[in-house]
């Protein structure tokens, strides 16, 4: 705990304007925990530094607290060693950028905000980081665009790197492909794939390792320290003889040793720091489109069938075997349908858009529709689009598929309806191409191994894809350390395959550096702090361990949470779940934001001045009160705001004594949820949502309205909507009236 604390005021940025700097300079000469208090107009410059680290030297400060801009700026400015807390006040826009200057409830929050920073300053402990030696390794899953991609950036930046792949061969579903789409300007043309030099890169490099014809077996341990098993796959297995280890290694063209794992029969074990899963997709069964003519007409195939075609140097029919004349493809097949897969798979258009060049190409005569419910080209590849545009063989139209029929002679008629030009029509086609959707290639519960508390895979969304937080952390799982790219992620095309697997082996880099020095990773990078738990006092309810969004809890033989520090995101979920208030950090513990309520003063209720607490998400909700500052958005000046891990770390205990003290009513904001947003921590608001019904009861029991509490989900470019929150919610605050325990 800090026992010497510093204060400093600035009165730059307009704030010395606002509020009455002396008055907050007694409010700190008046605290117990403050040892001393300065006043500058302008910290942040190179005479406010000076100030504030040669007080801390020469007063032997352990902590200062900064009454001045956010927290969320000048965080590099702020620094004063190991051995200094810094700890901040936001005056500038939670304060006089949100609320009339040199108003008396202006400077009653002021004040009530240098409080608070004194006490969180005065509870905040010291700890060190878990430094071990750890491996520095990526294991890379899959061995496609995606995964050679990852494995070639991982290795390339000085890491070594695994690669699994369950096939015979490197390259995925592009190895099997006739052309790609553009990757470079003008993006008109279709391009050679180059798989073959992407694979010979990898093959070569010293610092890849290939495992061909297998797979996982278990992968055990947590980030920096997985231990994974690898072993043939069953196809194989089966095929061959086993290999006989001869302990020595194949020779590539130059006469080196070639980094081949060559996998037998019996189980192969790796350490490594982290995991890229990158196993690619498989197209979704066209035997359940049975509505589109598959399976029941020789001449309705599949987009990766035609491609096959191609890749063998002709396409034709099967009735035939004749280049077709007239080609149908149809979009979203299966796609976009409640009954099949709700969602787009993003590249359907464009392969189709590709083919179709195909077709044009093999036979020019022949003519070729594309019926789609939307296209859908994003990005650069609308010139594609626009190019694919200019052939006047090629008929695209958006419509709904009314029906598929037989025609004598193997030809297939296709009715749509709703079309862009308001007809029905019908159109005779030799062959009809089925544009089916992108699924996850295999189910992760069987594919990793894992061994967590709660199961063998990742956490899935819809569909089987893997959850993350889709908007801030693309590539993060709810499985520290293991990192999803490509279309194992979402569906996507092979260029943005390719640039999705940078992204992921950059992660995986740097949870492996963040690891070894014992730091969190996203969001709450380079935190040094873990959760502590004091297991005497626990009664294994299980709460915490159900409840980690992140796995990072197990059970011991005694039903005890068993912690895996390394997984940890600190989010504070497990101590906002636990009942008994056994679970601590060194910078936020229940008796942390319990003292800092405490801190608040309260009016009397004949001074007609609410006051409401205000528990917000520091990763949505927090940002987006600095913006409404930033934007000159005011709200109620009676309300008093404590930053908070996560939703999922409001402890219930904080709600009761809120209201012992006379706080009128507490806002709960948290990050949005649901399908167009995610929480940080996956379940922080949602978990507060549900926690409601326990607040409820809570208030039963002290005879006090539910009204009292609210919760609130925020993104943060909803700023402007915040003005709007606090000022309904105050105007239900006063029909419920104030506080019956203010003044006991």
């Amino acid at each position: 705990m800090s026992s010497k604390i510093g204060a400093f005021i600035c009165s730059g940025c307009g704030i010395g304007d606002c509020v009455d700097i002396e008055k907050l300079e007694k409010v700190a000469a008046n605290d117990t925990s403050a040892k001393f208090c300065a006043t500058h107009d302008c910290l942040c410059g190179p005479e406010g530094i000076e100030l504030i680290a040669n007080e801390a030297k020469q007063q032997e400060l352990d902590a200062v607290v900064l009454a001045a801009c956010s927290p969320r700026v000048n965080t590099d400015v702020f620094r004063f060693g190991a051995n200094v807390l810094v700890e901040r006040t936001n005056l500038r826009e939670q304060v006089i950028w949100s609320h009339a200057p040199n108003d008396e409830d202006t400077q009653a929050l002021a004040e009530d905000c240098l409080r608070m920073s004194v006490v969180r300053a005065a509870k905040t402990g010291t700890t060190a980081a878990e430094v071990q030696e750890q491996s520095d390794a990526i294991l890379v899953l899959g061995g496609g665009i995606a995964g050679l991609t990852a494995a070639l950036e991982a290795a390339k930046a000085g890491s070594k790197v695994v690669v699994v792949e369950k096939s015979e061969r490197l390259g995925g579903w592009m190895a099997r492909m006739h052309k790609q789409l553009p990757k470079c300007a003008p993006y008109e043309q279709v391009q050679p794939t180059d798989i073959d030099a992407l694979i010979g890169e990898v093959e070569k490099h010293p610092d890849i390792t290939v495992a061909l014809s297998a797979e996982i077996g278990s992968i055990t341990g947590a980030p920096g320290m997985f231990d994974v098993r690898l072993r043939r796959t069953e196809e194989e297995a089966a095929q061959s003889e086993p290999a006989e280890p001869t302990g020595e290694s194949e020779k590539d063209e130059d006469g080196g040793e070639k980094p081949w794992l060559l996998v037998d029969t019996s189980p192969i074990d790796h350490r490594v720091g982290s995991v890229v899963l990158a196993t690619g997709w498989q197209p979704y069964d066209a035997a359940k489109l049975g509505r589109l003519g598959y399976g029941k007409y020789r001449n309705v195939i599949t987009s990766i069938e035609l491609e096959e075609m191609a890749v063998q140097g002709r396409i034709a029919t099967a009735s035939a075997g004749k280049a077709p004349q007239s080609v149908v493809f149809i979009q979203c097949a299966g796609s976009r349908d409640e009954e099949h897969l709700a969602y787009c798979s993003s590249a359907c258009c464009l392969a189709s858009l590709k083919q179709a060049g195909y077709v044009r190409e093999q036979s020019p005569d022949a003519k070729v529709y594309v019926i789609y419910k939307d296209m859908r080209t994003s990005g650069h590849y609308e010139a594609f689009y626009a190019k694919a545009q200019e052939d006047e063989a090629l008929f695209l139209t958006k419509g709904e598929i009314d029906s598929v029929e037989g025609e004598e002679g193997g030809g297939v008629t296709v009715r749509v309806r709703d079309t862009l030009i308001g007809d029905d029509i019908a159109i005779s086609a030799d062959l009809v191409v089925l544009a089916v959707g992108m699924v996850p290639s295999t189910s992760q519960n069987e594919l990793l191994g894992l061994r967590y508390r709660q199961g063998k895979g990742l956490p899935e969304l819809a569909y089987g894809f893997p959850d993350s937080h889709f908007v801030c952390f693309p590539y993060e799982t709810r499985r520290t350390g293991i990192y999803a790219a490509g279309c194992a992620r979402e569906p996507m095309t092979s260029l943005s395959a390719a640039e999705d697997a940078t992204g992921a082996a950059l992660k995986a880099i740097q949870c492996n550096a963040l690891a070894a020095q014992g730091m969190g990773v996203h969001p709450r990078a380079l935190d040094v702090s873990l959760p502590d738990f004091h297991l005497d006092r626990c009664t294994d309810c299980k709460r915490c361990t159900e409840e980690c969004p992140f796995g990072a809890l197990d059970e011991d033989e005694k039903g005890k949470p068993r912690p895996n520090p390394t997984r940890c995101r600190r989010c504070g979920t497990c101590l906002g779940s636990c009942p008994e208030r056994i679970v601590t950090f060194h910078d936020f513990t229940v008796d942390m934001v319990a003292s800092m309520i405490k801190a608040i003063e309260v009016p009397d209720e004949f001074e007609e001045k609410p006051r409401v607490l205000a528990l917000v998400c520091e990763n949505d909700a927090y940002p987006a009160l600095d913006l409404a500052g930033l934007h000159r958005l005011e709200y109620s000046p009676h309300v008093r705001v404590i930053p908070i891990r996560c939703l999922g770390s409001m402890n219930m205990v904080w709600i009761a004594d809120s209201l012992a003290a006379g706080i009128d009513g507490i806002l709960l904001i948290g990050c949005e949820y649901g399908d167009d947003y995610q929480c940080h921590y996956i379940k922080g608001s949602e978990l507060a949502d549900y926690r409601m019904g326990n607040i409820k009861e809570t208030l039963d029991k002290m005879m006090l309205e539910s009204a009292r509490i609210r919760v609130e989900q925020l993104s943060l470019t909803d700023y402007r909507k915040i003005p709007g929150i606090i000022a309904e919610y105050m105007e239900d605050l006063e029909a419920v009236g104030p506080n019956p325990y203010k003044g006991f």
